[in-house]
């Protein structure tokens, strides 16, 4: 039954005009919007909020940004289990696997012919590779292409290291920094609400944990990105709880350049399958992500930037979502793993993301990690460096 706030039109207007004018929501005014506003309302209050926050340029266009870059997972190996995974494979599996340093090599070098700027790179909770691993890796990585931005090893990866070695994450974070990792992705974060982690990654880092790593990282200087995957076992005021944890947290440390949430994908996984997970199965539809990617710019206006996701939703979905709260189309990827092995794919080209953005009113801007602008180098009609063959790349949203 829909509660009597909801559907009252003095509260929908006056939570309405606190979020625009840049008040901070409570879960309860949160709840109100989220279900008493239908999703065209909710988009413009969205949209205002982000025109606010990212206005027209001096020459009087709004710009959208995005990144090229490529997700390289050195290890599907894990030990946690996660039912939504459909990437993982235990240890002693078959189809288990580390990169061979060569082979990590090969890929940045192809990331950086492609004109591409950051590497993605996060994977499975080994048991075996250590803190040491890494660091050697980035070590090597900078010193062959010290131009490459690694945005690197999510927060319950960065816990499991410290478990592992019986070390503080401060520690493993320093060792990791001084190393070349740049910055953190927000993987993992699912939803920050202990009763629903325990239903589909009990042996992933808790919220507590997930949340220490971010903050000991700010105290080292850095900054990372914060997501939220929703759509499975979690309901409405859990979402808003989600929020409500990564909110307090830039509060406290101003540590997150922007937020991402995208949606289970039930296909290949534990969750998905009916017979095992009576709650998953069923994918969250686009009018919910919609209503969900607006809410979020409107409770954490302390957060910069808000990414509309096209590889779980597609390219016309991400596009609608750059007038219902985002300012950013995402990650052009050279390679995804994580998500299609869920079977969910939408590969594209840069000129394709660029004509989406166009399309939708805004000017398209390269960026890096940091939101600065990026200068797009001459390319083809494939989005390519002159006299290379076409990139097909695909998003990842971390």
């Amino acid at each position: 039954m829909t509660s009597p706030a909801v559907l009252d039109p003095v509260r929908l207007r006056d939570h309405s005009e606190k979020a625009v004018a840049g008040g901070a929501l409570s879960a309860a005014e949160a709840l109100v919007l989220y279900r008493g506003l239908d999703q065209p309302s909710l988009g413009l209050l969205a949209n205002d909020v982000r025109m606010r926050l990212h206005p027209v340029h001096a020459d009087g266009k709004p710009r959208a940004t995005y990144i090229v870059d490529r997700n390289l997972n050195p290890t599907n190996v894990c030990v946690t289990d996660c039912g939504f995974c459909a990437f993982y494979r235990r240890p002693g599996d078959a189809e288990g696997y580390v990169l061979p340093r060569e082979v990590i090599y090969q890929k940045v070098e192809e990331l950086v012919q492609k004109g591409g700027i950051q590497v993605l790179l996060q994977g499975g909770h080994h048991p075996k590779l250590t803190s040491e691993w890494f660091a050697s890796l980035f070590t090597d990585l900078k010193r062959r292409y010290p131009q490459v931005w690694i945005h690197g090893m999510s927060p319950p990866e960065i816990t499991h290291l410290s478990k592992l070695e019986k070390r503080p994450v401060r520690e493993i974070l320093a060792d990791l920094r001084a190393a070349g990792l740049d910055s953190i992705p927000g993987g993992g974060a699912e939803i920050l609400v202990e009763r629903v982690r325990q239903i589909i990654a009990p042996k992933k880092a808790t919220t507590e944990e997930w949340l220490e790593v971010f903050r000991q990282w700010a105290a080292l200087g850095g900054k990372g990105t914060a997501t939220m995957m929703f759509g499975h076992v979690e309901n409405d005021h859990e979402r808003i709880e989600h929020l409500t944890r990564i909110r307090e947290l830039q509060d406290e440390c101003a540590v997150f350049t922007a937020f991402i949430p995208w949606t289970f994908q039930p296909e290949n996984t534990v969750m998905g399958d009916q017979m095992l997970q009576p709650n998953g199965g069923k994918k969250t539809t686009v009018a919910e992500y919609l209503r969900t990617l607006s809410l979020s710019r409107l409770y954490l206006q302390n957060v910069p930037h808000i990414q509309s996701s096209f590889v779980t939703q597609g390219m016309k979905t991400c596009q609608i979502g750059l007038s219902m709260g985002a300012d950013d189309f995402g990650s052009a990827m050279l390679e995804e793993n994580v998500v299609s092995s869920a079977g969910c794919t939408h590969p594209t080209s840069i000129p394709e993301i660029e004509r989406h953005i166009k399309d939708a009113g805004f000017v398209p801007q390269r960026r890096n990690m940091m939101y600065e602008p990026v200068a797009t180098p001459p390319t083809d009609r494939f989005g390519n460096p002159p006299g290379q063959k076409k990139a097909v790349v695909s998003e990842a949203n971390a």
